[in-house]
């Protein structure tokens, strides 16, 4: 009787805000921890780890651009040619193409950091990301793979190896992904947690081994 009264009552002015909000958090988390931002974010920091100061950085800067930038760069061009439908390829059969270029934007990048000679860590970063974009192209050629939830856990993966337990405390950014991602109708449950699983396990072994 109880729980029949309180279905009946009308949501509490909290619930109500708190439904008016959840969409537009859901929609800047999605643009904020973009694959592309958290891949530009972790080599800026694993380039300033390996060689403090702004050297460092630039390797970083080098390898964001071939593993974040330019990728992204192809995937904006692709939308307002009209060839994709949104920038983070909602559509699963538009994302074979753009997830390619962006295969070969990032071996152009590990090419040449090895060829400049970059940090070893940074380099292992980058061989970290192939995987996991490798990975991640051929699951999504049959299932609709979360790239949001593979790489916030990749991320915050090689963010734990690299600085110390204590970017354990970055792992709900994960969880925080995967309920943005849901919430905005662009993945199932299922589907968060399975990108969120690869890319964390893609991260952190190859990242582990090669180190």
């Amino acid at each position: 009787m109880d729980q029949a009264v309180r279905r009946g009552r009308p949501a509490s002015l909290g619930t109500r805000v708190a439904g008016v909000l959840a969409a537009p958090l859901a929609r800047a988390v999605t643009e904020l921890l973009a694959p592309a931002n958290l891949a530009a974010a972790q080599l800026l920091a694993v380039g300033w780890h390996s060689s403090p100061g702004p050297v460092g950085l630039g390797w970083g800067l080098l390898a964001a651009t071939f593993c974040g930038l330019l990728p992204y760069g192809i995937v904006l061009a692709g939308v307002r040619r009209g060839r994709w439908a949104d920038r983070h390829l909602r559509a699963r059969h538009q994302r074979a193409v753009p997830l390619l270029a962006a295969t070969a934007s990032v071996v152009s990048g590990l090419a040449l950091l090895v060829v400049l000679g970059a940090p070893g860590e940074l380099v292992v970063v980058v061989v970290a990301m192939l995987a996991g974009l490798a990975t991640a192209l051929i699951v999504t050629l049959w299932w609709k793979l979360s790239l949001h939830t593979a790489a916030a856990a990749g991320t915050v993966a090689v963010l734990v190896v690299t600085f110390g337990p204590a970017l354990t405390l970055a792992v709900p950014t994960v969880a925080l992904v995967a309920w943005a991602r849901v919430r905005l109708g662009d993945h199932t449950p299922a589907q968060t947690l399975a990108g969120a699983a690869l890319g964390g396990l893609v991260a952190t072994t190859v990242f582990i081994l090669l180190r």
